[in-house]
C-alpha cells in the first residue's frame, strides 16, 4: 500500500536545480538528484502553485524567470482568475495561478497549495490503479480530473488527461524517453500505467 511522501525532479545539474527552485520559493517541497536520462519534448507531467491573488502569481513568476526560467504562457487575467506558465531551467514546467482577478494585500511570493499533476491517458483507469494501491480520492470529476488525499505529503498529487494538460500549460503533448520524475511512499518500487516511477519513501520526506 503506498502514500504520496515525495517528489524527486531528475536534472542534469542538481546544485543549479537547487538553486532556481530555492529562488522559485518551493525548495522544501521537491527534491532534486542527478540523471542524465534522454528526454525530449513535454514529461507529462506540470508542477501547479495556485496563489492567493494575482499579484502573488507575478511575484512567484518573476522570481522564476530572475532565476533563469522561460516563460511559456505570460501571466493573463481570465474567466477563472489570472495565471501563468513557466519552465524551469531543467525542463519542469510550472503553472501559477490564482482564482482572483484583483489583489486584497500587498504582492509576496507566497503560495497557498503545490500540486504536482500528473499527465495520463485514461484518468479513471489511472484513478482506479491508484486506488487499488491505497491512495483515497479527494475530488474526482469523471475522465478530467482527480485528486488524491496526501495528508504525508507537502505536494498534492492529481491525474489529469494528457492532452488536456499539454494544452493548458501550452506545450506540443508529444514527448519521448525518461519523466525525470520519481515519486515515493510505501514500502516498494513500481511504475504506474503512464510510466511514471514509484520508489519507497525515502528517509527524509516533505514535511
Amino acid at each position: 500500500m503506498i502514500s504520496f511522501a515525495s517528489v524527486t525532479l531528475e536534472v542534469s545539474d542538481p546544485a543549479a536545480a537547487e538553486a532556481f527552485y530555492e529562488a522559485f520559493g518551493i525548495a522544501d517541497r521537491v527534491n532534486v538528484r542527478a540523471s542524465d536520462e534522454p528526454a525530449t519534448g513535454f514529461r507529462g507531467f506540470a508542477l501547479s502553485l495556485v496563489a492567493s491573488q494575482p499579484g502573488n502569481v507575478d511575484a512567484l513568476i518573476g522570481a522564476a524567470v530572475d532565476a533563469g526560467a522561460t516563460t511559456l504562457k505570460p501571466a493573463t487575467k481570465s474567466f477563472w482568475g489570472y495565471g501563468g506558465v513557466v519552465q524551469a531551467p531543467d525542463g519542469t514546467i510550472c503553472k501559477v495561478a490564482s482564482s482572483k482577478k484583483k489583489d486584497s494585500a500587498p504582492p509576496a511570493r507566497e503560495f497557498d497549495q503545490i500540486a504536482l499533476l500528473l499527465g495520463v491517458a485514461d484518468v479513471k483507469a489511472s484513478k482506479r490503479f491508484y486506488v487499488d494501491r491505497g491512495l483515497s480520492v479527494a475530488k474526482s470529476f469523471g475522465g478530467k480530473y482527480a485528486e488524491f488525499d496526501t495528508p504525508s505529503s507537502a505536494v498534492t498529487l492529481a491525474l489529469y488527461p494528457l492532452r488536456a494538460l499539454a494544452k493548458d500549460i501550452g506545450v506540443p503533448q508529444d514527448g519521448t524517453g525518461s519523466h525525470r520524475l520519481v515519486l515515493a511512499g510505501g514500502d516498494e518500487a513500481f511504475t504506474d500505467p503512464d510510466g511514471f516511477a514509484w520508489e519507497a519513501a525515502p528517509a527524509r520526506t516533505l514535511a
